[in-house]
């Protein structure tokens, strides 16, 4: 039996020696190899925790304790160690577990955690909770470099530093360096923080001298004067937390002691931890980025299974022939160049390209900043990414109507990466930004059409929302707001997007029931007064709506609105997505179970006809 076999909870992982815990941390990277090769998932980032994860089981009690992953796709180890290896190959697998944090699948997670930079504040909400409540448990955040350039990751840390509260945050660091460390002085104390025997006289020093408050006090000025005077500060001292590190992050003995250390400070500590993604894959580890979410591949070569071309890297393809001749385009990304296919825009036009962090509301504020000085910015941004902007949409690009344009990515359903991720809520927050045009392409030739119209036949914001994936059958280019596709007489579909497909292909399978199904594709979804819609129900008298977005504030709420008063008498079904909270599963699937593909579609058809 493998020393992997053997592990289902942090229980077990405490009960190995020094050589059995070299041994797992190996199988648990092999592991990690073979399993997502077949299933895709979050590759680089788990490979370079392991280690980290490991080490923090063997202090902590995940059970009680709460570790808080920031973001959660370097949680995989955490799973396996937790009681799912088994069920890691159902990992983002419609029914299988979750690519992220969840509590709901045990209690080992502490908090839901797909989005970034929030663990810091999580954690010392949690920590709050502890003392108001006295109760005795541990709280640790794990944030990830790259979510440190989120703004919310700072107002977390210099509040938690003002608190006093017991808290571990740890900055695992595989890319970013946060402050360069300058000076003999500050090198030699670093290494000598890290080492078990100062560690240990540290504690016994604080024992002792804890009988002695007037003279530790003393010592302790005296040892922070020469700190200050000798040793340049580092930021996060200068919040007001213990500052440990760097520490190698794959050294597990010294991981371990250290992280054993903080949590017995009793007071909010910081440990910077360098790790390395992809680490013990040689191909992850040349190429973080390119393994950073992967589809199956080959777990030997790390050979990808191709991929057909995506509405991303069309719409960067298209942004660069528009900036080719228009200087005034500039392109902003928040930290996902590649996903929003602007990679290409960053070579061709780097002086005009920005990638500013994690931070969606300063992209949104200073896209505003561009706009207002007469600049063309274009913010690519996955949908539920964009969610956290709401406020810099209204205030800093609506009430002065500028005109900046936001290509809004993975918008409706995505897919495996679940609930924190699809994009549900585009619509019913876009909907209400007062001045907002929303295009809704379809094709590849409708997503360059209105790339056009958004970069110059609109005066204040404009939203592209386009899908995760590929076209489907449907590849015409139709840019008005509404066109009848397909005309009939026994009802009315309506759709937009990548949904079309599916109302064309309920349309095509009922003709051949005998029932006349007219198709309205929507072109624009704000600022669209349904005339077309309204004559086709006014025929029909029954309406049917499929959307992949939430319930609240859909496109078939705002028809329902439109046709009040004027339209009697007519009955109509609007298949959406409920609530929004759809969990991971393929596309296909989370369609078929929402009820909003052309099966569903069908249905409801039927189901209005049979209601005479």
């Amino acid at each position: 039996m493998s020393i992997l076999e053997k592990i289902n909870s942090s229980n077990d992982i405490k009960k190995l020696n020094k050589d059995e815990l070299t041994l797992l941390c190996g199988e648990i990277r092999s592991f990690l190899i073979q399993t997502l090769s077949k299933t895709g998932g979050h590759l680089a980032s788990n490979l370079g925790t392991v280690e980290l994860t490991v080490a923090l089981h063997r202090v902590y009690d995940s059970s009680r304790d709460r570790i808080i992953f920031d973001v959660g796709h370097q949680s995989y180890t955490h799973k396996i160690i937790t009681g799912r290896r088994d069920k890691l190959a159902t990992i983002r697998q419609l029914g299988g577990i979750s690519g992220f944090p969840k509590p709901h699948e045990a209690d080992d997670d502490a908090f839901i955690a797909g989005h970034a930079s929030n663990s810091v504040s999580v954690a010392l909400g949690m920590a709050h909770a502890r003392t108001l409540t006295g109760e005795d448990y541990d709280v640790c955040a794990v944030i990830g470099d790259g979510a440190m350039t989120g703004g919310l990751s700072f107002e977390g840390l210099s509040n938690a530093a003002m608190s006093g509260e017991p808290l571990v945050v740890i900055l695992n660091d595989n890319n970013m360096s946060i402050a360069e460390n300058v000076g003999g002085a500050a090198k030699i104390l670093q290494s000598m923080r890290v080492k078990p025997a100062y560690l240990n006289f540290k504690r016994r020093y604080r024992k002792v001298f804890s009988h002695l408050p007037a003279l530790y006090t003393f010592n302790h000025h005296v040892k922070e004067w020469l700190k200050s005077h000798l040793i340049p500060d580092d930021m996060f001292s200068g919040m007001g937390f213990d500052y440990l590190g760097p520490i190698d992050g794959h050294d597990l003995r010294t991981l371990e002691n250290v992280i054993r250390w903080a949590r017995d400070m009793r007071k909010p500590v910081l440990i910077h931890v360098l790790t390395k993604k992809g680490k013990g894959c040689t191909y992850a580890e040349a190429n973080p980025e390119l393994y950073h979410g992967v589809g199956p591949f080959d777990p030997l070569t790390g050979l990808l299974a191709p991929e057909k071309e995506g509405f991303s890297t069309r719409f960067g393809e298209l942004l660069c022939r528009y900036a080719e001749n228009d200087p005034k385009i500039t392109a902003i990304t928040a930290a996902m160049s590649g996903g929003t296919g602007l990679e290409g825009f960053a070579a061709r036009f780097p002086k005009r390209f920005f990638d500013i962090g994690i931070a969606e509301e300063h992209a949104t504020a200073m896209a505003g900043g561009m706009a207002k000085q007469g600049l063309i910015p274009v913010f690519a941004v996955y949908s539920s990414f964009l969610q956290r902007a709401f406020d810099m949409l209204v205030h800093d690009i609506s009430l002065q109507k500028l005109h900046a344009v936001f290509a809004v990515d993975r918008a409706g359903l995505v897919g495996r990466d679940g609930e924190t991720h699809q994009g549900a809520f585009d619509v019913s927050y876009l909907s209400t930004v007062p001045g907002m045009t929303i295009f809704s392409p379809a094709s590849f030739a409708e997503l360059d059409s209105m790339l056009g119209l958004a970069l110059y036949g609109c005066d204040g914001p404009a939203a592209i929302r386009y899908p995760r994936g590929g076209e489907g059958a449907y590849r015409e280019c139709h840019n008005e707001s509404e066109t009848v596709l397909r005309e009939g007489t026994d009802l009315t579909i309506v759709s937009y997007g990548i949904m079309i497909n599916e109302a064309i292909a309920a349309a095509e399978a009922l003709s051949e029931e005998g029932l006349s199904a007219e198709v309205i594709k929507l072109g624009r979804i704000r600022s669209n007064s349904f005339e077309q819609t309204r004559a086709s129900v006014s025929k029909t008298h029954r309406l049917i709506v499929a959307e992949d977005v939430c319930a609240f504030g859909s496109v078939g709420s705002q028809i329902l609105t439109s046709l009040a008063g004027e339209i009697t008498g007519f009955s109509y079904r609007l298949l959406d997505l409920k609530d929004g909270i759809v969990t991971h599963g393929s596309v296909e699937e989370l369609r078929r179970i929402c009820g909003i593909d052309a099966e569903g579609i069908m249905s409801a058809a039927r189901a209005l006809m049979s209601e005479e």
